[in-house]
């Protein structure tokens, strides 16, 4: 769950730090307090655009952190991520904002906003207006069936979209193949000359480095002579050598006088036979090393052809020889075109009949999951104050599949006896739109792996009944998920576990907002205002405290 939202220099906020508790976190504020910066900064922390007029007036950075307190299934996200997993399995989830630059970290770690966005999907779910719009789309009714059916339609899913991508590449491969007569007669000659030219040259790796290193050698043969003829005149038997033969010599002459002499001789008898080895491997060498005019040619030639080739069929001699093999190919294709594109078209259909079957499979799950959540979302919807509701999830086949399958989703919704189904857009409010959203997430909440939700405008153009409604089936959804609800509605706060109040004060020269939790007096007294009243008269406290036993009562009959 979302233990701790920590904001600094954001908006109207300087510094605030929230600590959220277990069950229905209700929000609430005079309008204009900023409630919606609590949303906002969830949001900036999970990597939504930053814009600079968010940064607090004479900021230089702003700074939103999140902390959670984990599960296995998050841990194992973190690993699969290869990023630091907690001891506790917490996670700390931070960004530093200024403009033209962000900073993202889990647990410290500096990430991407795509890493964030991705563990967010085991963390939290916000829903805003935003999310309750989408259900517009058809796009999202599909999103939502696929999601109730859990594993099973994640399966035939993901089966679905590979088996569309193998079809598709097919298809393109197929569509250019369509190579004519004369086309392929000068592909032919063209491959052809390329092969017998690679194939010819019986290149071998490695081989050019050899070439490299003796033409560097030829070039500067006179050079390296000149050089080994002085090193030999100081070594040889005219330099050093014979001064260290007469050492060796003289000291011989006195070694029977002190042990320690003998010692000494070894050491330069050792040195002395070294040199005569390097002056005869030298001497050997010298003798040997005839420039032959011929081969100097040969070697250039050799060079020569391969570095053109390599400058034609790729930087290195592996590249020269896979470049060959893949026109080799190439040609083996051509030699037998027919049937080359007779067995591509084989390959289409037998991959077009496999995605027909994974379609198929995939609807099966579609429509079975259809039937069940239709009627779970019926029964969400009557508990919503949706009391003549007519719901159906329809499905209808495309003319083609697509990597999602091959199903047209939509939501349809009559809401008045005799009236026929329509399509959410044509039919529902934007009220009525945001309890349709709470019923799918009341529904969808006991499949979820995500712990944390947060509600805002849940409660838009309700009022009466269907607040209440509203705010039973937020405590439902509260009993086995945290929930943060923003709200006006004093419905909806009485059913709080814990009551945070947004307020904004000001000192005449800078505006802050603030978040603090609520006594339980003090959320009383937050209820009388939320109820319409301007002071705390008993009355108005007497109707506060009703209001509360009550939605208390409603909790437990859950």
């Amino acid at each position: 769950m979302l233990q701790s939202l920590h904001v600094k220099n954001l908006a109207l906020m300087e510094e605030t730090e929230v600590t959220f508790g277990e069950g229905l976190n209700v929000l609430t504020g005079e309008t204009g307090a900023g409630k919606s910066l609590l949303l906002g900064s969830v949001n900036l922390a999970l990597g939504a655009k930053f814009e600079k007029e968010m940064l607090r007036k004479g900021a230089e950075q702003a700074l939103v952190e999140l902390s959670f307190s984990g599960n296995e299934n998050v841990t194992r996200r973190l690993q699969d991520m290869e990023l630091e997993t907690q001891e506790d399995d917490s996670v700390l989830i931070s960004r530093k904002m200024q403009v033209g630059k962000s900073v993202f970290r889990i647990n410290g770690e500096v990430v991407t906003a795509k890493q964030v966005k991705e563990l967010a999907e085991v963390l939290i779910d916000v829903h805003g207006q935003h999310e309750h719009q989408s259900l517009l789309h058809k796009k999202k009714h599909l999103e939502i069936l696929d999601a109730f059916g859990g594993k099973d339609a994640e399966e035939a899913g993901a089966e679905v979209a590979k088996a569309y991508q193998e079809w598709k590449t097919t298809e393109k491969k197929l569509g250019e193949e369509n190579l004519d007569e004369k086309e392929r007669a000068r592909e032919q000659a063209l491959a052809e000359y390329e092969v017998r030219e690679i194939e010819d040259a019986n290149l071998r790796i490695g081989e050019d480095e050899e070439l490299e290193e003796n033409y560097r050698r030829m070039v500067n043969s006179q050079k390296i002579m000149e050089a080994l003829g002085e090193s030999y005149s100081f070594t040889g038997s005219d330099g050093a050598g014979s001064a260290l033969s007469r050492g060796l010599r003289a000291l011989s002459s006195v070694t029977g006088y002190d042990k320690r002499l003998a010692e000494l001789e070894e050491q330069l008898a050792e040195v002395d036979s070294l040199l005569a080895d390097y002056n005869r491997d030298l001497a050997d060498y010298m003798e040997d090393a005839t420039f032959d005019e011929e081969a100097f040619h040969e070697t250039e030639e050799r060079l020569n052809l391969i570095n053109r080739l390599k400058e034609k069929y790729g930087n290195s001699l592996e590249d020269v020889i896979a470049y060959g093999a893949k026109r080799r190919e190439y040609l083996d294709k051509l030699a037998d075109y027919d049937a080359y594109l007779a067995g591509l078209t084989a390959k289409l259909a037998a991959e077009r009949k496999k995605l027909g079957e994974a379609c198929e499979k995939l609807t099966k799950i579609r429509k079975r999951n259809a039937k069940t959540l239709t009627g779970l979302l019926t029964e969400a919807l009557e508990q919503l104050n949706f009391l003549k509701v007519d719901f159906e999830i329809h499905l209808e086949a495309l003319e083609e599949p697509t990597q999602k399958g091959s199903d047209d989703v939509e939501f349809l919704i009559s809401t008045n006896p005799g009236e026929e189904r329509r399509p959410l857009g044509m039919v529902a409010s934007g009220g009525e739109l945001s309890r349709i959203m709470l019923a799918i997430k009341t529904v969808l909440a006991k499949r979820d792996e995500v712990d944390a939700l947060i509600f805002d405008e849940i409660d838009a153009g309700i009022s009466g009944r269907t607040a209440w409604q509203v705010s039973k089936q937020l405590g439902k959804v509260s009993g086995a998920h945290q929930v943060i609800c923003i709200t006006h509605l004093p419905q909806i706060a009485a059913m709080a576990d814990s009551h945070y109040l947004i307020e904004k004060n000001t000192d005449g020269n800078s505006t802050v907002t603030d978040v603090r939790l609520l006594t339980d007096q003090e959320a009383i007294g937050e209820l009388a205002r939320l109820l319409g009243s301007d002071g705390l008269s008993e009355a108005a406290v007497s109707n506060a405290v009703e209001m509360r036993k009550q939605a208390m009562e409603q909790k437990e009959e859950k």
